[in-house]
């Protein structure tokens, strides 16, 4: 990674959290600021936006876990959460609540930027993953608006399927619009004149 990237650690163990801003330091990373305290932990988490968060849990209990899982799945940015010691609840856990890293008992200064480059490049590679679905379901969405309104102008219009695409493509040229909306038009006035 090239910029200095804002970082945010959270630690309430000091030794741990200065760990972790050497590691980052000697990676050439300036911007660190350290959350010593976890109360109101998402308000404060969205007045630093961070870049990366990297989350240093001792021994945590289920409400700090939560708590920390409500911060990954709210900001979206890259999440490593480092932990001594784990179970598979608390792995399915972080990874449904979007955590980049997991890494267990794994906290050592050399280790900070190998684990800070791979948090980062797959948070990426899942958003880019995550955009490409939400591409193909809104497509999806604007095949099937665009199929019922082709029928609904068939019917209304006796005409065949080709002519109804052709004119609702001649309306959306038009109108400047993308046919998917015309779509949507036709289907919203059908169900407002039943």
């Amino acid at each position: 990674m090239d910029r200095d990237l804002r970082i945010a650690v959270i630690d309430k163990n000091p030794l741990r959290a200065a760990i972790l801003e050497e590691g980052l330091r000697e990676a050439g990373h300036s911007g660190v600021v350290r959350i010593d305290d976890t109360a109101d932990l998402l308000d404060r988490i969205r007045v630093i936006d961070p870049d990366v968060i990297l989350i240093d849990l001792e021994s945590p209990s289920r409400d700090v876990l939560e708590q920390m899982f409500q911060v990954s799945r709210t900001v979206a940015r890259p999440v490593a959460m480092f932990i001594d010691r784990s179970d598979a609840a608390m792995i399915d856990a972080a990874v449904d609540a979007g955590v980049s890293a997991y890494i267990v008992d794994g906290l050592r200064k050399d280790r900070v930027k190998p684990i800070l480059d791979m948090t980062i490049s797959r948070f990426n590679a899942f958003a880019r993953l995550k955009d490409e679905l939400e591409r193909t379901k809104s497509q999806l969405e604007d095949r099937k608006a665009i199929d019922r309104a082709k029928m609904l102008v068939m019917r209304a219009k006796a005409i065949s399927e080709e002519q109804a695409y052709a004119l609702m493509r001649k309306t959306a040229m038009n109108e400047n619009k993308k046919i998917a909306d015309i779509a949507r038009s036709i289907i919203t006035a059908a169900e407002l004149l039943r």
